[in-house]
């Protein structure tokens, strides 16, 4: 059976979610617990801000084992968390996978981060040797699945997000952002996520700005970049082709003097400023100036909107395809119980025929004509091949058994004439 297990951003609060999230240091021993102590065969752990989830090939194990196994290796009472758990089986759990993988189930709908981190999480358990050939097949199903999403639907190319929207704005402007230099004024989650994003896009510079020098210190050592305060602006300001404002700042940071000397500086090279804070950042009197293109949050949230609209289009898309892959990937587990029936069939008649083969061998050894020897092999292995079918379709005749009888027809080929 398969089985997933987990908490995400719709059914649990952050505090819940820290409490029960696995960090690259003990993954490793987590994975070795699930199927030491949790009784899983295989066994996937995906944890990111957002979500905790478990993925698992199991036999005896049940919903409730694992979620025991969870609160026993965090160290929390298992009534804590039970309330925020969901469960997965089977074809709802093929589903689910996909649909996190293609972004269906994410925060921002759509959003791009979450297939890598699948990726990493998959990896982990196969460097592991903790997922075998249902999980492997499973992920693998579903990295292709998220892929014809990405390939098929309009679900990712639409920014929904402000972060996202700035620095799509910004690649419109400037086509190659790798000769460009970023200055990001605030230190909070807005800013944090567009210095993602620009770093992603492989941005040359990144300068943070923040009235607290060690907070853009801390952020802009995750981004190769620098940290000023807020009273070097106006000595880094002409350094910056893009500039994106969030702060809390009750008076404006950048107004159009300061503005105007570091376009002197530049020689009038065009600056692209995005001002997401409310109250405002930038003066409105500096998308006045020329050779500056200032989008306000107002701006964003227009594009924002229409881009949100155009996921939930693209996500019903997707939805159809996820569907007719569950279908797909079902279809392939049924298939399991045929090979394992037909290894069985096949190791039966090849004992049948190493038993015969050895005594028309006896029988040549010991003086037989090696054409009646032949004919003995031929004759015993047929019937020790065809009795066991043939008494059962007795059987099947006898009861009435008809649509046995028409199974075999069709399995064995025979071509019964029934006139």
């Amino acid at each position: 059976m398969l089985l997933n297990l987990g908490i995400n951003h719709k059914t649990a609060p952050v505090d819940i979610r820290e409490k029960v999230a696995f960090g690259p240091d003990i993954v490793v021993a987590a994975l070795r617990g699930l199927r030491e102590q949790a009784g899983a065969e295989e066994a996937v752990i995906l944890s990111t801000c957002n979500r905790t989830e478990i993925y698992a090939s199991v036999n005896d194990s049940s919903v409730d084992a694992l979620s025991e196994w969870i609160s026993d290796f965090h160290g929390i009472d298992k009534s804590q968390l039970t309330p925020y758990l969901y469960a997965h089986t089977d074809k709802d759990c093929v589903t689910h996978l996909m649909r996190v993988a293609s972004g269906l189930d994410s925060l921002v709908l759509g959003e791009p981060q979450i297939l890598g981190q699948v990726k990493d999480a998959y990896q982990v358990s196969v460097s592991t040797k903790s997922s075998g050939k249902m999980l492997d097949r499973l992920f693998q199903h579903s990295f292709s699945v998220a892929k014809q999403v990405r390939t098929d639907t309009a679900i990712g190319s639409s920014p929904v997000s402000v972060a996202f929207a700035a620095v799509n704005l910004a690649k419109q402007i400037f086509a190659d952002l790798s000769e460009q230099t970023a200055l990001l004024i605030g230190a909070g989650e807005t800013i944090e996520l567009a210095a993602r994003h620009l770093h992603q896009q492989g941005i040359k510079h990144i300068i943070i700005a923040n009235r607290t020098i060690e907070k853009a210190a801390a952020l802009a050592s995750e981004f190769e970049g620098y940290a000023i305060g807020l009273q070097d602006l106006p000595a880094h300001l002409a350094e910056a082709d893009i500039v994106i404002a969030s702060t809390a700042s009750p008076l404006p940071i950048l107004g159009k003097g300061m503005v105007e000397s570091a376009l002197k500086a530049r020689k009038h090279q065009p600056i692209f400023m995005v001002d997401i804070a409310v109250p405002r950042d930038i003066e409105t009197e500096v998308g006045k100036l020329d050779d500056v293109y200032l989008y306000t949050v107002d701006d964003l949230e227009t594009v924002i909107e229409e881009n949100k609209q155009s996921r939930l289009l693209a996500a019903e898309e997707a939805a159809e395809i996820i569907e007719q892959q569950t279908h797909n990937f079902l279809e392939w587990l049924k298939s399991l119980d045929a090979v394992s029936l037909i290894q069985s069939f096949r190791t039966q008649a090849e004992s049948a025929r190493d038993e015969v083969l050895e005594r028309a061998i006896r029988q040549v050894e010991n003086g037989k004509n090696p054409q009646e020897a032949l004919q003995f092999l031929a004759h015993t292995l047929t019937n020790r091949l065809l009795h066991t079918p043939c008494a059962k379709m007795r059987e099947a005749g006898s009861n009435g058994q008809s649509e046995l009888l028409d199974a075999a027809d069709k399995l064995f080929a025979i071509g019964v004439d029934k006139k």
